[in-house]
C-alpha cells in the first residue's frame, strides 16, 4: 500500500466511488478455464522461463485476477475468445518477471517511488489509470475522481482492494519494461555511410537489356525430381524450414439441422400466437413473452420495414400480417400504430447510362442512347428486360429495381424526380446526374406515412429429437471407424458425408479451419486426454459438438518440433527442386557467345529478349518479368555493355546486359534520410526485444496440457 499511501499523503480530496474498468484489464485470466482438466494429478507445471518452474497454482492466481477485471469492466464473464486472450497475458506477464527482471537488475534499473506516483497522478499517468477515469461524455481525464477513488479505497470490497494492490505491485514492472526497452532503442545507430548508400540505392537507375528463358517453357512432366533430391535440398536448406510442434487431421461434420417435424412444430406454435396476438391488450408485453426479438417502438416510414409488409401496403391498424416464413423464421406483424413522418420514402427502378468519357461528345451519345431507351420503353418495351440489356450499375440484375428508399439517401438531382412525382409509372424525361443519365420507372408513389409493427418473431430450431438422432448418426458413424483407411471409407459409402483436412495445427489452437470452439478436439489430437492415454496416428476421436453439428476426425500425421519433412513440404520442395533441374537444362542448351538476340536464335522461339527501364538497384525488379533481384544486382555490378553469363532466377534463367546506368548522387539531406532508418529500426525493437529475451530464457510453454 505504499504507493497509495504516498498519494494520500500528497493529495486531499472529497471521497467518492468509480469503477476500476479498464484500469485492472491488463493482470489477466481464468482459474482452470472452465473446460480444463487436470489429466495427471502429479503433473502441476504449465511451463518453464528461464530455468524456472512455473507452477499451475501461480499460474491460475494471475488468470483468475484477470477473469475478475474482466467481468467487472465489461459486465459479463469472459468466453472462450477472451479467455485465450488473458492466459496469453497471463503468460506474457510470467515471462517479464521471470526473464525480464533479471536483466533489469543487471543494469541496476529501479523505479522510486515519486516515480511510481507520477505514473497514477503526475504529469506521466499510466494509460490504463486514464482509460478508466476518462469521462465518457468529454473524453477528459479526471484527476480527481481518480483520487476520490483511492482515497476511499479502504472502505471498498475486499476483492475491489485486492484488485489495486495486484495493479500497483505491476507497475514497476511496466515502466522498468519502458526503460529497459528505452535504452536498447537508444542504441539504434545509422551511419552517414549507410543512409548515402540506402538513398543512392533508392534513386540509382538503369535501362537493362535482358534475355529471358521461363520456367514454365518447360513441362513439369518432362523434369522426374526424386526423394533423394528433395531431401538434399532440404538439408541444405533447413534454416528456412524451421518448424514448431503440429499435428494433423481430417473430419467429418454431421450438421444438426431443423427437421420438418421441427417446422411443422414452430409453424404450428406461431399459428396459435396470431390468434392471440390479434386480441393481445398489451402488444409490448406479448412480444416480450413470445418474439425471440425485443419490442420496437419507433415509427419506421416503408423504406426500413420488412419486405413482406411493403408487399401489403396501406397498412392498416390493429391487423396482424403474417405469419411469413423467410431464411428459417416464422414472422407475425402487428400495426400497433400509423403516423406522418418528417421525410418521404419512395420505390423506384433506373436504367442508367454513363458516358465513356467526359467530354461533351461522351455525354451527348450517353444521353441520346438513354433518350432512345425512354422512346422504347415508352412503345412497349419491358422496362426490367431494357434495364437488364442496358444497365450500366449494379441493379440492372434486378431489372432495375432500388428497392424503398428514403429521402437523403440519393444525389439531389434523382431525388426531386422521384419525390415529385404524385403517380406510379414512366418518368416522362430523362434525368440527368454525376452519375449519368437515368430512364426512371416509379414503382411506389412517395409517402410519409410511417407505422409502428410489433413483431413475433420464432427461429425453426432444431429439436431434441432432431438432435440426438443427429447425435446417434454420428457415433454410429464413429464405431465403422476403427482406424484410417476404415474413416476415409465412410465417404465412400455415405456420398452425403464431407471429410475435410487440417495440416500442421499448433497445441494451442482454438479453431479447425472454420470450426469454432474446437479446443477439445485439438487437445485429443496432441495426445492431452484425461487419461493420459497418447494419441496415435490412425486413431479415431471421440464425438465433440461444435455448436449446431457434431464432429468425428482421425489423426493423420505428427510433426516433431525441429526442420519440418519432406512429406509435409512435398509440393513447394518439388516446384523449388524441379526449377533447379529446369535451369540446368536450360543453361546447357544456351548459347554464351553472341548478342543477346543470336543467343535467343540459336536457343529458340522461347527465349526472349526485352529491354527493362528505370530498374531501381534498392528494389530488385525487372518489367515484364518480375521479381528478380539476383538478376539485377548482377546488372549494377557489371560495366555497361557488358554481359553476364547465365543466372539462375525467380521465373526463369536469364542473361542481363546494363545499357545505362544512372548513379544518383548523395542524398542531401544525409541527416534525414539517417533519422527515417532508425525509426524504421526502432519500430521494430520492441518485439525483437521480447523474442530475443525469450529465446535466451529458453522458454517452455506447456500450457496447452492444461487449457
Amino acid at each position: 500500500m505504499a504507493l497509495i499511501n504516498t498519494i494520500r499523503e500528497k493529495s486531499g480530496v472529497a471521497v467518492g466511488l468509480v469503477a476500476i474498468g479498464m484500469l485492472l484489464f491488463i493482470v489477466g485470466g481464468d482459474l482452470v478455464g472452465g473446460k480444463n482438466r487436470l489429466f495427471n494429478r502429479n503433473d502441476t507445471v504449465v511451463g518453464e522461463v528461464a530455468g524456472q518452474k512455473v507452477e499451475l497454482e501461480e499460474y491460475n492466481a494471475s488468470l483468475e485476477q484477470a477473469k475478475q477485471a474482466f467481468a467487472a469492466q465489461q459486465q459479463r464473464q469472459p468466453d472462450e475468445q477472451a479467455l485465450g486472450y488473458l492466459r496469453d497475458q497471463a503468460w506474457n506477464q510470467t515471462i517479464y518477471r521471470l526473464a525480464f527482471q533479471p536483466e533489469w537488475e543487471k543494469l541496476g534499473l529501479t523505479v522510486s517511488d515519486d516515480e511510481l506516483w507520477d505514473m497514477v497522478q503526475g504529469d506521466n499517468v499510466n494509460p490504463g489509470i486514464k482509460q478508466a477515469f476518462t469521462d465518457q461524455k468529454t473524453g477528459q481525464f479526471d484527476k480527481a475522481r481518480l483520487i476520490q477513488y483511492l482515497q476511499n479505497l479502504d472502505k471498498l470490497p475486499p476483492e475491489n482492494q485486492a484488485a489495486w494492490r495486484n495493479f500497483e505491485a505491476n507497475l514497476p514492472a511496466e515502466r522498468l519494461a519502458n526503460k529497459y526497452n528505452a535504452l536498447l532503442k537508444n542504441s539504434v545507430y545509422v551511419t552517414s555511410a549507410e543512409a548515402k548508400r540506402f538513398g543512392m540505392n533508392q534513386n540509382t537507375k538503369a535501362v537493362v537489356k535482358y534475355l529471358f528463358v521461363p520456367y514454365a517453357t518447360i513441362s513439369d512432366s518432362a523434369v522426374k525430381v526424386t526423394d533423394e533430391q528433395l531431401q538434399a535440398y532440404l538439408d541444405k536448406n533447413k534454416s528456412k524450414y524451421k518448424v514448431e510442434e503440429g499435428r494433423s487431421v481430417e473430419y467429418i461434420t454431421i450438421p444438426v439441422v431443423a427437421s420438418k417435424e421441427d417446422s411443422a412444430t414452430v409453424k404450428s406454435q406461431i399459428a396459435e400466437l396470431t390468434t392471440q396476438f390479434a386480441s393481445a391488450p398489451v402488444d409490448s408485453l406479448f412480444v416480450m413473452q413470445n418474439s425471440e426479438q425485443p419490442y420496437n417502438k419507433a415509427f419506421r416510414s416503408p423504406a426500413d420495414l420488412p419486405e413482406q409488409l411493403r408487399k401489403q401496403l396501406p397498412l392498416s391498424t390493429g391487423k396482424v400480417y403474417g405469419p411469413y416464413a423467410e431464411a428459417g423464421t416464422y414472422s407475425l406483424y402487428k400495426v400497433t400504430g400509423v403516423s406522418t413522418g418528417k421525410d418521404a420514402a419512395a420505390r423506384a427502378s433506373h436504367i442508367l447510362i454513363k458516358p465513356e468519357g467526359t467530354t461533351p461528345e461522351a455525354k451527348a451519345a450517353a444521353k441520346a442512347k438513354a433518350q432512345d431507351i425512354l422512346n422504347k420503353i415508352k412503345g412497349g418495351a419491358d422496362f426490367a428486360a431494357m434495364a437488364r440489356q442496358f444497365g450500366t450499375d449494379g441493379t440492372k440484375d434486378q431489372g432495375g429495381d432500388l428497392g424503398w428508399f428514403g429521402q437523403g439517401r440519393m444525389v439531389p438531382e434523382f431525388e426531386k424526380a422521384i419525390f415529385g412525382a404524385t403517380s406510379t409509372g414512366l418518368l416522362p424525361n430523362v434525368v440527368e446526374t454525376s452519375f449519368g443519365y437515368h430512364v426512371i420507372k416509379i414503382t411506389a408513389v412517395p409517402t410519409k406515412q410511417t407505422y409502428q409493427v410489433a413483431e413475433v418473431k420464432k427461429t425453426i430450431a432444431p429439436s431434441d429429437a432432431t438432435r440426438d438422432a443427429a447425435y446417434a448418426r454420428a457415433q454410429a458413424l464413429k464405431g465403422q471407424a476403427t482406424d484410417l483407411a476404415s474413416f476415409r471409407a465412410l465417404t465412400t459409402k455415405d456420398k452425403t458425408l464431407v471429410k475435410q483436412e487440417a495440416k500442421n495445427l499448433d497445441a494451442s489452437a482454438r479453431t479447425v479451419n472454420n470450426l469454432q470452439n474446437a479446443r477439445e478436439m485439438v487437445r485429443w489430437a496432441f495426445g492431452f486426454n484425461p487419461n493420459g492415454a497418447k494419441t496415435n496416428v490412425g486413431d479415431v476421436s471421440e464425438v465433440y459438438e461444435m455448436g449446431d453439428q457434431y464432429v468425428i476426425a482421425v489423426l493423420t500425421d505428427e510433426r516433431a518440433k525441429g526442420t519440418a519433412t519432406v512429406e509435409s513440404l512435398r509440393p513447394e520442395l518439388t516446384a523449388l527442386v524441379r526449377n533447379e533441374e529446369k535451369a540446368k537444362q536450360i543453361m546447357a542448351k544456351l548459347p554464351t557467345a553472341g548478342t543477346l538476340e543470336e543467343m535467343a536464335a540459336k536457343y529458340g522461339p522461347t527465349a526472349q529478349v526485352g529491354t527493362a527501364d528505370n530498374v531501381v538497384l534498392g528494389q530488385g525488379s525487372l518489367t515484364n518479368v518480375g521479381f528478380e533481384p539476383l538478376a539485377v544486382g548482377k546488372a549494377f555490378g557489371l560495366k555497361t555493355g557488358q554481359k553476364s553469363a547465365p543466372i539462375q532466377g525467380e521465373q526463369g534463367v536469364l542473361v542481363v546486359e546494363p545499357q545505362t546506368v544512372t548513379t544518383a548522387p548523395a542524398p542531401a539531406d544525409l541527416k534525414a534520410v539517417q533519422q527515417q532508418l532508425a525509426q524504421q529500426r526502432a519500430q521494430q525493437q520492441d518485439g525483437k526485444i521480447y523474442e530475443a529475451i525469450k529465446a535466451h530464457a529458453n522458454v517452455k510453454d506447456n500450457r496447452a496440457k492444461f487449457f
